[in-house]
């Protein structure tokens, strides 16, 4: 028998060689893996480096400091801080109370210009919060401050191109002052009838160092038309003056009546006053129009300054208010026209002072007075612009009169001279019955040459053509 038909065991050598082949290439793969996930995160921060270096020499290349360059790259993180600060930017305004509570004594500046000016910028971009620190907590309400709030989310608020900006007047000499801003016609603030925008008042007190800041603030009722029965702005002394003198400017005689005393004003004044603004083409002047004399507790004075269309030259005159006590109405008690009617001889009567449409009647009050040529006695434009203001005033009140005397110079006979005078008178009262006045509110004299306002010759018995110039004329008494 071979030995190799005999049983022998075989050896486990080589199972365990390989189990130990299949544990070691385990952890070869392991350790692999280890390695390459150690690359790849030292690859990115060489790609982070990398990425850097890039920035920087973009940077540079462009003229930019890396700062620059990576403000303009924006990373998530970025993006979610623009997010929360937008959501910030949505919080409501504060309320008009605390705005209120918010606000200073307000701004002060040297020119009240320059105040109003930064004010309506304010208005016109809706910053009631710059707005309320320029104007300061005294200077306006709750209530007022809510009102200009509403107009603001309408965007209401649209200044005038032209003259934005309006002085009004003074309320006591070089210390406070009232000035507006004007809106378009078109804006939801109340308008004039005639078209014209409204008005923001505000009242300018001068303080140490000489520089304004507001004291008050007036604003306009909205949607109410400036019809004679509507409420002043402000019921002072200042207020009624200029009200006086713009209804005076826009020949509104019956409104201008409403701010005078009839006792001591009378009509052919406000009547003259109309037509000396119209003639001479006057409008209030731009600076200080309204300067203040005195202004006490009963009695005001001011002068107003005015200056032609062309805005050059300038002339003033008088006028002074009353009121009986501090509870009753301001009232235009006087008004002093000597300077004004220089002024317009000068612009209108080539320097003749004689040649006035208003004089004073020997039988009491004032007189309107229209001048013809030598000869003559058709109207003139110029005299049918008067009798159509004076057509005016009798149409507010069918019972009023008025006396109508025709006048001639010296020179002819006497039967002429009456004969030239009722023509002159007759063209008056034809042109009056013309534009709607009844016959029976007017009485036509004629007076030939026996009531000459001057002498038609001199002292030396030379004839006198500036005298015969004045009587060549026909008055107008309003004795009503």
């Amino acid at each position: 028998m071979s030995t190799y038909d005999s049983y022998e065991p075989r050896s486990k050598f080589a199972l365990y060689v390989f189990l130990a082949f299949i544990l070691a290439a385990l952890l070869g793969l392991v350790f692999y893996f280890k390695q390459l996930s150690g690359e790849k995160s030292d690859g990115d921060l060489a790609s982070s480096s990398a990425s850097a270096s890039q920035v920087e020499k973009e940077a540079v290349a462009k003229g930019e400091t890396v700062a620059e360059k990576e403000d303009n790259t924006s990373s998530p993180a970025d993006v979610a801080s623009e997010e929360i600060v937008e959501a910030d930017d949505t919080i409501a305004p504060p309320s008009p109370e605390q705005m209120l509570l918010d606000a200073g004594m307000g701004v002060a500046e040297l020119e009240p210009e320059t105040l109003l000016k930064k004010i309506g910028e304010s208005l016109q971009t809706s910053d009631l919060r710059g707005l309320t620190q320029l104007l300061g907590k005294n200077a306006l309400d709750e209530s007022q401050l809510k009102s200009l709030q509403a107009l603001a989310e309408q965007g209401q608020y649209r200044l005038r191109v032209h003259e934005p900006i309006v002085e009004i007047g003074e309320l006591e000499a070089n210390r406070r002052s009232r000035w507006a801003l004007a809106m378009e016609a078109k804006s939801g603030l109340g308008g004039t009838k005639d078209g014209q925008g409204a008005r923001i008042y505000f009242d300018l007190l001068r303080g140490e160092g000489g520089k304004w800041t507001v004291e008050k603030v007036n604003l306009p009722a909205v949607g109410i038309q400036n019809e004679s029965s509507e409420q002043l702005p402000f019921v002072d002394s200042l207020g009624v003056t200029d009200s006086f003198l713009q209804a005076v400017l826009s020949q509104d005689f019956d409104r201008a009546k409403e701010f005078v005393d009839s006792t001591k004003v009378s009509d052919a004044k406000i009547a003259g006053l109309c037509i000396i603004f119209e003639e001479a083409k006057y409008q209030l002047r731009a600076q200080k129009p309204l300067r203040a004399m005195f202004n006490r507790e009963l009695t005001a004075g001011f002068i107003a300054h005015v200056q032609d269309e062309s805005g050059v030259k300038a002339a003033d005159f008088g006028m002074n208010l009353e009121r009986k006590t501090v509870g009753q109405p301001w009232q235009v008690s006087e008004v002093n026209l000597d300077s004004l009617l220089a002024d317009y001889a000068d612009r209108v009567a080539g320097g003749d002072v004689h040649f006035t449409p208003l004089v004073q009647n020997p039988a009491g009050g004032d007189t309107l007075i229209l001048y013809f040529g030598f000869d003559e006695d058709g109207l003139t434009p110029r005299t049918e612009r008067q009798l159509d203001i004076v057509a005016g005033l009798l149409k507010l009140d069918p019972a009023k009169k008025l006396t109508l005397s025709g006048h001639t110079d010296a020179l002819g006979s006497d039967e002429y001279n009456d004969r030239l005078s009722a023509k002159r008178a007759g063209s008056v009262e034809k042109y009056l019955l013309r534009v709607g006045v009844p016959p029976e509110q007017i009485i036509a004299l004629a007076e030939g040459e026996a009531k000459p306002r001057r002498p038609n010759a001199t002292a030396d018995g030379e004839d006198n053509p500036t005298g015969r110039r004045a009587n060549r004329r026909t008055e107008i008494y309003l004795n009503f």
